[in-house]
């Protein structure tokens, strides 16, 4: 089987030159819980088809998806409701701008969301779970998630997401303006709680790793044998995660890296390799951009020293 790193050994000399970026970022804390991370903190687990994992670094620490949960959350909405009506409603398309931005929303018409990767549209596919509640859609979304890890202890962190409940404003003002042009039909603060609960679903490198592996081998769980999500869902994912999920550093990782990946501001990344493994990585140091600056830079390091680009 054609394998990444052979050894823990192997991968921990490629985390301790990463490792020195770390000065270079900040944690993010504009949202008062994930402030209290440690700055110098970087995990990864790469998971192979045949249950085989390499990690280097406290993989067993726990961080919240934050962003990495619109990926989860968009495969759900698609087997939920279809392409054509998920697709009428947020668009496909990237953007220049920063991820919470509400710049393209005031110039477009349609003002829907150019893709589900930025707040504007993530809140948008969100507010497509289905369910009569916030707890019953939640419960949806967290059973999905526990299905992709094989997990039934996966939950989420009440303090990140209360943090988050309270200082969502900006996110607020999106979910007003889309409501004003009838792309969202709910009440704020029900989406809001619902998104902020999202964005808190909480595990480790280990389990984040499993779910790109899912990613990976076209919606299926290999060390199951089940399929968690059609092939094409998966695949429109991984095609998002290339175009959008670093943000808007997106195209540079494209070119350096070219691993399909999802970032989130708590420092994880989840990345895909088409056909061969799932990584998660956790280091909660931020660049400007708002992805883990030494997890990007690791990427890059196992990129080039395997050839892992896709392009």
């Amino acid at each position: 089987m054609w394998m990444l790193c052979q050894t823990n050994d192997e991968l921990k000399e490629f985390v301790m030159e990463a490792k020195k970026c770390t000065k270079k970022g900040k944690v993010a804390d504009y949202i008062p819980s994930l402030g209290k991370a440690n700055p110098e903190d970087l995990s990864i687990a790469i998971h192979y088809p045949n249950g085989n994992c390499v990690e280097a670094g406290d993989i067993e620490k726990k961080f919240t998806l934050q962003s990495i949960s619109k990926v989860i959350s968009l495969a759900l909405v698609l087997m939920d409701r279809g392409t054509d009506y998920v697709f009428e409603r947020v668009g496909m398309e990237p953007t220049g701008d920063p991820f919470n931005s509400i710049a393209k929303l005031e110039t477009m018409a349609p003002a829907k969301p150019l893709n589900p990767m930025i707040n504007a549209g993530a809140l948008v596919v969100t507010h497509m779970i289905k369910g009569n509640s916030v707890e019953e859609r939640f419960q949806r979304l967290l059973s999905f998630v526990q299905e992709l890890v094989n997990d039934t202890n996966i939950s989420f962190c009440e303090e990140v997401a209360r943090s988050e409940f309270k200082t969502s404003n900006l996110n607020r003002a999106l979910v007003y303006f889309l409501k004003q042009h009838n792309i969202i039909d709910e009440d704020v603060e029900p989406l809001i709680d619902l998104y902020t609960k999202q964005c808190a679903i909480e595990m480790n490198c280990y389990d984040l790793s499993k779910i790109g592996l899912v990613f990976a081998m076209d919606g299926v769980d290999p060390e199951t044998g089940k399929r968690i999500m059609p092939i094409d869902i998966a695949r429109i994912c991984k095609t998002f995660m290339v175009t959008c999920g670093m943000y808007n550093a997106s195209g540079e990782f494209a070119i350096k890296v070219g691993i399909p990946s999802k970032s989130g501001v708590s420092g994880g990344i989840m990345g895909a390799v088409p056909g061969r493994f799932g990584i998660g990585i956790f280091g909660p140091a931020l660049d400007d951009k708002g992805n883990s600056i030494a997890g990007i830079k690791l990427l890059e390091l196992l990129s080039q020293n395997y050839h892992l680009s896709m392009f």
